[in-house]
């Protein structure tokens, strides 16, 4: 597994009964968490009264409860960079804090690959990785079918103080897009990809991960440059293991090199680890991958 150990502005409480109590810079948050099935030793909003609590509906979806008012978003800091998170629609809040660990592994590959590098960050939501591979002196096209997050990924590089970088922001399904810059001819020396389990492009075109994956990732390995650097692939899907991500990539990615994958983790102040979902990293032959604060456990 990898964990990531440098937040400072994050951190997980307490865990139990489906939930999570966090810490996004000085305002507590209570969330639902589907790998939480263990319980607490005493119910978690009366460790810390969170500021706001996200109630699931029986029906579906759910609704923030707020104990106290709460800025209408606020601002979390990793390593130097800086992220706008706020409660929005199904328990989310703009923001994978567990993917510092991809974040710091893509800068190592980046500040040590000794050329320019240039990435395709699709089904990049609000850009932590679009931030992270620019602040490493990489150029980035971000493509997001949804305007709204691709917005925030602009305010997020801006807050790191990166908008003079060489960024593209693409508001698109990511397959059409792909298939457009295969006719382009233009190639990229890293992709990354964070698909969800279900969605629907810009025009309402339907995504299923386990349909659409296999046949997106060949499709992908046809904008990689001759000489990439490496491609990352996300899941928080439960069903799709690592060891299904490395398949996934070893017999769709043409070029020679190595890939690993792993559960991505976060720490808990109980002492256990909570489960985030799960990553496969193909690195191209002869790169070394850097460890230090992202040693598997």
């Amino acid at each position: 597994m990898k964990i990531n150990n440098e937040w400072k502005d994050y951190q997980i409480i307490a865990t139990g009964d489906g939930e999570k109590l966090e810490r996004w810079g000085d305002i507590v948050l209570l969330r639902p968490d589907p790998q939480v099935i263990w319980h607490a030793a005493k119910p978690l909003h009366t460790q810390v009264v969170p500021a706001a609590r996200y109630i699931r509906s029986s029906s579906g979806g759910g609704h923030w409860e707020f104990n106290r008012k709460v800025p209408d978003s606020w601002i979390v800091g990793w390593r130097n960079l800086k992220f706008n998170v706020r409660p929005m629609n199904f328990k989310h809040t703009g923001l994978f804090p567990e993917q510092a660990a991809n974040w710091a592994t893509m800068i190592d590959l980046i500040e040590n690959a000794g050329r320019p590098i240039n990435v395709l960050n699709l089904f990049a939501y609000t850009g932590g990785a679009t931030v992270a591979c620019l602040s490493a002196g990489a150029s980035v096209c971000h493509v997001d079918a949804a305007k709204n997050m691709v917005e925030t990924c602009k305010v997020n590089v801006e807050l790191s103080g990166l908008s003079a970088k060489p960024v593209r922001y693409i508001v698109d399904d990511c397959r059409k897009f792909v298939k457009r810059e295969i006719r382009r001819g233009n190639r990229y020396d890293a992709i990354i990809l964070d698909p969800p389990s279900f969605g629907r492009g810009a025009s309402g075109e339907e995504w299923k991960i386990e349909r659409d994956i296999y046949d997106f990732l060949k499709l992908c390995g046809e904008v990689l440059s001759d000489n990439p650097l490496f491609v990352l692939l996300n899941s928080y899907t439960t069903g799709l293991q690592p060891a299904v991500l490395s398949n996934l990539l070893k017999l769709t990615i043409p070029k020679q090199g190595e890939v690993t994958a792993y559960e991505v983790c976060l720490p808990t102040d109980e002492g256990v680890v909570l489960p985030c979902g799960a990553s496969g990293l193909f690195v191209s032959k002869g790169v070394q991958v850097s460890k230090g604060a992202n040693d598997n456990e």
